[in-house]
């Protein structure tokens, strides 16, 4: 098997993969879930960020507050 021989089944390869993404991300049954994701970034946000995911949601607000009273433009 020569190197064209093995480029063009890299290539054949590669365009049944890209037919199979694109049937998949367009078929019927995806849509809902892509409908979902469409619309992430207009859903509300009830929490303010935090620096710590493992503080309890008493010290989410105390810490919150604390960077606040410090003057701490950044946070």
């Amino acid at each position: 098997m020569d190197t064209g021989t093995f480029r063009g089944i890299i290539t054949g390869l590669l365009i049944l993969a890209f037919i199979g993404i694109t049937a998949w991300a367009y078929s019927r049954r995806r849509k809902p879930d892509f409908d979902e994701a469409a619309n992430l970034p207009f859903a509300d946000d009830d929490e303010k960020p935090t620096r710590d995911k493992r503080l309890s949601p008493e010290e989410r607000t105390n810490e919150a507050d604390s960077r606040e009273d410090k003057g701490d433009r950044n946070a």
